[in-house]
């Protein structure tokens, strides 16, 4: 295929991980990018001994600059960005009594404004090419804030509005954006870790497993133009909801 670039903010050790891993398989050159580009290593390696390419780079997704350049030099290093992935982690809990401002704007900038500014830099690319695929990462408070986490789904909501004003807008130009809502806990080593009795409890069929969610992604970006997804929700099927 054309050498072509997905960029993967957020690329941890689950869904960011599993996501770049299932488009360079497919032949994407992967631009994965954290704020400590240094913890990206393992995965980069991984990704290349698999016989796919990838490159890291350390950039904080709220902060304007970083993610400017990020594109910037991923897209002279890999090639045109046909597919960028908003998976930006982070989440907080607390009582609203007690939630500081700067909780709350931590939360914020962390998935809206995050989330807009890695949109906006694909978006300005892809238009030029009337082309390209936009994926952003929500959760359950995406559409449902529960207690104790007012700043967390401020800034989930936050994101999902960005994301579906950018897909109405970009859309007619040949834009695919979407977002999902992963409503489930993910199957990744730090939950067996924080939370064994709730892994152990809900069983291999009760955790969502990143490679699924990676499998959704790429369909979602392999979809036709006369059919495209904006909002997909994800959750295991003994999931309450």
């Amino acid at each position: 295929m054309e050498k072509v670039c997905a960029v993967v903010v957020g690329a941890g050790s689950g869904t960011g991980a599993e996501v770049a891993k299932r488009f360079a398989e497919e032949g994407y050159g992967v631009a994965v990018a954290r704020r400590n580009a240094d913890a990206l290593a393992s995965l980069v390696e991984e990704i290349e001994q698999n016989g796919g390419q990838a490159k890291a780079f350390g950039a904080d997704a709220s902060n304007e600059t970083e993610v400017a350049t990020l594109f910037e030099e991923a897209e002279h290093a890999l090639g045109p960005i046909e597919v960028a992935v908003f998976n930006a982690a982070g989440i907080t809990r607390g009582s609203i009594l007690e939630t500081t401002v700067d909780a709350f704007d931590l939360m914020w900038r962390a998935s809206a404004l995050g989330g807009f500014l890695v949109g906006r830099e694909a978006a300005r690319r892809m238009a030029a090419r009337g082309r390209g695929t936009i994926l952003f990462t929500g959760a359950t408070a995406s559409i449902k804030a529960s207690t104790n986490f007012a700043a967390f789904a401020a800034g989930k909501q936050g994101l999902r509005a960005v994301a579906q004003s950018m897909a109405k807008e970009l859309g007619p130009k040949g834009i695919h954006v979407a977002h999902f809502i992963v409503d489930g806990i993910i199957d990744v080593p730090r939950v067996h870790e924080m939370m064994p009795d709730v892994a152990a409890t809900k069983g291999p069929d009760g955790l969502i497993n990143a490679k699924s969610i990676a499998e959704s992604y790429l369909w979602v970006h392999n979809q036709p133009r006369n059919s495209w997804t904006f909002e997909l929700d994800l959750r295991p099927s003994i999931e309450s909801w």
